[in-house]
């Protein structure tokens, strides 16, 4: 188990940049792949981006494709979610969400992951 933590969120306009940051603690980070989740009101959770343990290897969804960038810092515990060209339909709570793996793989779905932060709202104004 780890314990996640989000933050960065906030009020952006159209057009406009945010950074997301995840904090951890509790276990071995390196050990986890990483995701950023996001759910918008009345809508499922959905998958936005995706990490390996080691940070070498990343997707995401094609709604943000070349507009976010997913990293992490191993040596920090964090995760970070670099997003611009923001969009109102990128409004939502977005959740980091982490999966102990002996391997490499990139998990792409909310039935993957195990832990959970506790979100951080993002609002893109038009």
């Amino acid at each position: 188990q780890v314990q996640l933590v989000e933050s960065g969120g906030g009020l952006v306009q159209a057009g406009g940049s945010l950074s997301l940051s995840c904090g951890a603690s509790g276990g071995t980070f390196s050990n986890f792949a990483l995701g950023w989740l996001r759910q918008a009101p009345g809508k499922e959770r959905e998958f936005v981006a995706a990490i390996t343990r080691s940070g070498a290897y990343a997707n995401y969804a094609n709604s943000v494709k070349s507009r976010f960038t997913i990293s992490r810092d191993n040596a920090k515990n964090t995760l970070y979610l670099q997003m611009n060209s923001l969009k109102p339909e990128d409004t939502a709570v977005y959740y980091c969400a982490a999966r102990s793996t002996p391997g490499y793989s990139l998990y792409g779905s909310t039935n993957d992951y195990n832990n959970w932060g506790q979100g951080t709202q993002v609002t893109v104004s038009s």
